[in-house]
């Protein structure tokens, strides 16, 4: 396994122009992928955003456009793709699952993760409900590509450490987090969760974010990152589409690992 990795997160303002939103992700992957990244992070729910009432016209099959699309790029572009989330179909009651792809350089899935935690909540008088449309994950998802092996997550998982846990337990050395942080809840606890992340489990945090007003009350923050095992945040996207790419050293991961050996010092549960 090499040493260094380079990876990219993208951040984008998905609308409801879903082939527009795919197109565009796809220029920045493309645009990420001749800087030298080897492993892409797209945002949550990068193919499609608009009004609560019009959601199910970004649900799609596992197969369907936007997840096809990202195959077709890493198979094109030779890199590993973390599909972000896009929701696809199959939930009970007629829901979706917030699901993200872990692809690999040759167009495989090599894990999938629906997310587990979901964003029912009220900020600045502004409910979300996110549980009325998606049903909720029951698993943790980790896989091998580009040099990594990769936690995936979603955005409000961010929240709950012990799932990231549970994904260095499964061997993760880099943990994904596509999101869609409001401007409210991301200026307070974007980058210190993030951070925590990164620190707390010597991983590196890959978090890819939306930005942004996207005709609907809820606002994107944005601030796409990359956060090392030592809590240094390598490369970051403040404003606007676009991308941030940074070299992952490996070796220093070890090394953090080794001479703070945290992970190996946990007492409880006992």
């Amino acid at each position: 396994m090499a040493e260094r990795v380079r990876a990219a997160v993208v951040q984008v303002l998905a609308d409801d122009d879903a082939p527009r939103s795919i197109a565009r992700a796809g220029e920045l992957v493309q645009a990420a992928a001749v800087a030298g990244a080897g492993v892409i992070v797209l945002p949550e729910r990068w193919n499609w955003w608009g009004p609560a009432d019009r959601r199910r016209e970004g649900v799609e099959a596992i197969d369907g456009p936007a997840l096809s699309a990202a195959r077709a790029w890493a198979r094109e572009l030779g890199v590993a793709i973390v599909a972000g989330s896009v929701l696809t179909a199959g939930g009970r009651d007629d829901r979706a699952h917030n699901t993200s792809v872990l692809i690999a350089p040759d167009g495989r899935d090599v894990a999938l993760y629906r997310k587990v935690h979901l964003f029912d909540v009220t900020v600045d008088g502004h409910a979300f409900r996110e549980s009325d449309f998606v049903e909720p994950g029951e698993a943790l998802a980790v896989g091998e590509a580009g040099g990594l092996r990769i936690g995936l997550s979603v955005c409000y998982d961010l929240r709950f450490p012990e799932l990231y846990r549970g994904l260095v337990d499964a061997g993760a050395t880099a943990l994904a987090v596509p999101a869609y942080f409001t401007e409210r809840t991301g200026e307070a606890h974007w980058e210190p969760l993030l951070r925590a992340r990164a620190i707390e489990d010597q991983c590196f945090v890959l978090a890819a974010g939306q930005c942004g007003r996207h005709g609907t009350p809820d606002a994107a923050w944005g601030h796409s990152m990359i956060v090392d095992p030592w809590g240094r945040v390598l490369a970051e996207v403040a404003a606007g589409e676009g991308f941030a790419a940074a070299d992952l050293d490996l070796a220093e991961q070890r090394r953090i690992r080794a001479s703070l050996p945290a992970l190996r010092h946990r007492r409880w549960p006992v």
